[in-house]
């Protein structure tokens, strides 16, 4: 989910897990002439080609000659991702809590960025968690991460509210994973009222999740008329139409439904447009990568 971010100490960590040729949002990313954020977007687009020994080789390597503990944090992160791709939630939680070992040394030179982006890199690991099946652990992390971005100090920069949002969209997500209607339509609920609470700003930049939210738990409690018109309705909102998780979500639902057309129309743009370095990608990579034989180098 989109945020504000401010230029800090620790804005390298922002660096992997852009597009490698485009934003997630389909606009284009201004390239780095640093040497090493241009090595770890090289081994992140080896990543998104299906090469993944050779990234994780690659990032070890930039983990072991980073040349600050920052872009060493970088290059942590990548190898977090780089582990996404093959949907391994322990090496991802693995590597994510090193990069969340170093945010805490910046709590005190930059309070407000370290708490909220120690929460990301939780919510992250977490991320990867739920798209891999391990529900338990992507329920902790959820959890750790609306526990460490709410330590953010005042002047916040991030309102309890929008961590409130996240978490109840995760729980609505794992409810439903777990077969629990009743619950998810409970954490739906709650995600609805504090996407309310929300200041404006916040509240447009969250507001188109909140239909796929509803179309992922009509899909996995096997509601598939709802899930094909909500995320239908979701694809249509500015900014999803390119996100390749919301396409392979579509996809499954087609294929449910028995209309295999359709699925594989939605895999391919899912896989097409997953070019990022981020969970999303990894999982839309490998899902529907999976669904159009594509050979990956494990």
């Amino acid at each position: 989910m989109i945020s504000r971010l401010r230029p800090s100490a620790t804005i390298l960590l922002l660096a992997i897990c852009v597009c490698v040729t485009a934003s997630s949002e389909g606009v284009a990313q201004q390239e780095s002439t640093d040497p090493f954020q241009i090595a770890l977007r090289d081994a992140g687009r080896l990543d998104v080609e299906g090469r993944l020994a050779d990234a994780r080789a690659t990032f070890q390597h930039l983990i072991d000659s980073a040349p600050s503990p920052a872009a060493r944090a970088a290059a942590q992160r990548g190898m977090a991702m780089s582990y996404a791709f093959a949907g391994d939630c322990a090496n991802t939680v693995r590597y994510e809590e090193m990069v969340i070992a170093y945010l805490k040394t910046r709590e005190q030179a930059e309070p407000q960025n370290a708490f909220y982006q120690q929460g990301e890199m939780a919510n992250e690991a977490a991320r990867v968690c739920i798209d891999a099946g391990d529900l338990a652990t992507a329920e902790k992390y959820y959890r750790l991460g609306s526990e460490l971005g709410t330590k953010e100090p005042q002047p916040a920069t991030h309102s309890r509210a929008l961590w409130d949002f996240r978490l109840s969209h995760a729980l609505g997500r794992l409810a439903a994973r777990r077969g629990d209607k009743a619950e998810a339509a409970r954490h739906v609920e709650a995600a609805r009222q504090s996407l309310a609470e929300l200041d404006s700003a916040t509240a447009a930049q969250q507001r188109r999740f909140f239909p796929y939210l509803v179309g992922y738990v009509a899909l996995y409690t096997n509601d598939l008329g709802t899930a094909e018109k909500e995320l239908s309705n979701a694809l249509a909102i500015r900014g999803n139409e390119r996100d390749p998780f919301m396409h392979v979500l579509m996809a499954m639902t087609y294929e449910k439904l028995g209309r295999p057309d359709k699925a594989k129309v939605h895999y391919q743009k899912g896989y097409e447009l997953a070019l990022a370095h981020n969970p999303p990608a990894a999982y839309a990579r490998r899902i529907a990568g999976d669904k159009l034989g594509v050979t990956v180098s494990p």
